[in-house]
């Protein structure tokens, strides 16, 4: 289960990829626009202000996502990534920290490109730090034996949920798309108590969180809190770095 308000912490820093995404776009008039996995829609409405005549096509795989999206105005709809067939007529189709949650995506993207019509963007965000301390001490804790009986190693993805910019854009260019790949990573100030662990229980920790009751939730973050604490120090002012690596890449299909 998603909590869109959970997920809106931070909105800015989380909004920064995004933004550095779609202004690689160089569409001017699309047709209909697509966001795969819209979330609580406040990025959604972004698209639609950039394109104000263009159709927006929005769609979560969270209920609670989509009601959050419905209530800021966005008419999205609960769907699957994985089925989803892009329209005759979609020029450009954005997928903002979605892919990484579905195993086998590159055989999604193989699809799309040879879906999607001429000229028409497939633009992809998603995390390159499933291997950063933030994510490995997760994986090690539900691992554990205080935890592997209602968690396991295999609830959190691994290192290997996303490809490098290079694997995606050999992909692509193997499909005839002309390819723009790219990383960055993100020096993110965090704040407050718990700043790691309050970040990445939005997205990340999703499935622990899932998984649990409250009881155990919350005895899993007491866990989970000083062992983030220690990997990710915060300084004397309060601010606690967080690297946060994004893998980007911007395809045209051919034509």
């Amino acid at each position: 289960m998603w909590d869109p308000a959970k997920y809106l912490d931070y909105a800015d820093l989380r909004a920064r990829p995004f933004f550095d995404l779609t202004g690689r776009i160089p569409a001017v008039s699309p047709r209909r626009v697509v966001d795969l996995g819209c979330g609580p829609g406040n990025l959604t409405t972004e698209l639609a202000r950039r394109w104000p005549d263009t159709v927006v096509e929005a769609f979560d795989s969270s209920p609670e996502m989509v009601a959050a999206a419905r209530a800021r105005g966005v008419a999205a709809e609960v769907a699957d990534v994985r089925t989803w067939s892009p329209e005759p007529d979609t020029d450009v189709v954005v997928s903002n920290a979605v892919l990484q949650w579905v195993p086998g995506h590159d055989e999604l993207l193989r699809r799309w490109a040879g879906q999607l019509p001429p000229g028409a963007y497939l633009a992809v965000q998603v995390p390159g730090n499933f291997g950063a301390p933030s994510h490995r001490i997760v994986r090690d804790l539900a691992a554990g034996p205080a935890w592997s009986a209602e968690l396991g190693p295999a609830l959190l993805r691994e290192e290997d949920a996303v490809a490098s910019p290079r694997a995606y854009a050999d992909l692509l260019a193997d499909a005839g798309c002309a390819v723009d790949a790219w990383e960055t990573t993100y020096t993110q100030p965090l704040t407050g108590p718990r700043a790691v662990l309050e970040w990445i229980t939005g997205t990340a920790l999703r499935p622990v969180r899932a998984a649990l009751s409250d009881e155990r939730w919350a005895a899993f973050c007491d866990d989970l809190a000083p062992l983030l604490d220690e990997a990710y120090p915060a300084r004397p002012d309060g601010t606690t770095w967080f690297a946060f690596r994004r893998i980007f890449f911007v395809a045209r299909i051919p034509g």
